[in-house]
């Protein structure tokens, strides 16, 4: 009987604490058409995404019918780069673009 509260104790924290990251997660179906054309080349990896990259990529997807052929290709040809980096070539970009962005 321990056995069985114990396992069920710890599923019940599981999920509070996983919760949330589901909630907040937007399925790639569930984007608008012009948030998946914007944002085409993340399409195998976007469930896998965490919420807050979800969100900043969303975000980026809203200036996307504003852009013209060239800044199309250009994003597309970012955002390709960008899925096919590792996550610690990803840690490493981040920081860059921190470090470059204090000294400006």
């Amino acid at each position: 009987m321990y056995l069985i509260r114990h396992r069920l104790f710890a599923f019940s924290v599981a999920v509070l604490l996983f919760l949330p990251a589901i909630a907040g997660a937007q399925a790639w179906e569930s984007l608008t058409p012009v948030q998946q054309e914007a944002l085409a080349p993340l399409s195998k990896e976007w469930n896998t995404l965490q919420i807050q990259q979800q969100q900043r990529l969303i975000n980026l997807a809203k200036h996307y019918p504003e852009l013209d052929a060239v800044q199309r290709k250009r994003l597309h040809n970012r955002l390709d780069k960008w899925s096919k980096l590792t996550p610690a070539q990803r840690d490493r970009a981040r920081e860059k673009f921190q470090a470059v962005r204090k000294t400006h």
